[in-house]
């Protein structure tokens, strides 16, 4: 009976703090409507290097978080080690992470693979981070950017 409740409590207690972290994963990712990288396949930087939209066919839900792939065999990849794949800090801009600690939205098809970690970049109105992350030295950037989000990722 006594391994029955240690059982019973391990249980409930592994389910609710998977719970927490997948409602603490869905706050920190830059979603919307749910859905990261505003429908990309997180697989198609990699493999044909540019950005091309998913399907809902070939949805996946990663830890709270969901991606839509271009293709089954990239949904594969995906699905065999996620953390090759997923955008670095939560896909929000990696140069607003690095220069002012902030979450800006990103236009998904500004991209840079560095280390092989997907960065992703604001180029809106006339205003290209990533160029702006290349002129002001990447590896200060990625260091301070890092740091930033260690902060955000730590404050559940």
């Amino acid at each position: 009976m006594k391994k029955l409740v240690i059982g019973c409590v391990s249980l409930i207690l592994s389910h609710t703090l998977w719970a927490q972290s997948t409602d603490v994963r869905h706050k920190q990712f830059n979603l919307e409507d749910g859905v990261a990288l505003q429908e990309y396949d997180p697989v198609a930087y990699f493999t044909v290097k540019k950005a091309l939209k998913g399907r809902t066919e070939f949805a996946y839900n990663y830890q709270g978080v969901v991606y839509y792939f271009y293709s089954q065999d990239n949904k594969y990849l995906f699905m065999k080690n996620p953390t090759n794949y997923e955008p670095q800090y939560g896909g929000w801009c990696a140069y607003a992470m690095g220069k002012n600690a902030e979450k800006v939205e990103v236009d998904p098809k500004t991209f840079k693979i560095i280390d092989n970690k997907l960065y992703l970049f604001y180029n809106f109105y006339f205003n290209n981070t990533l160029t702006k992350w290349n002129e002001e030295g990447e590896q200060l950037l990625k260091m301070k950017a890092d740091k930033n989000w260690a902060k955000f990722i730590g404050s559940k």
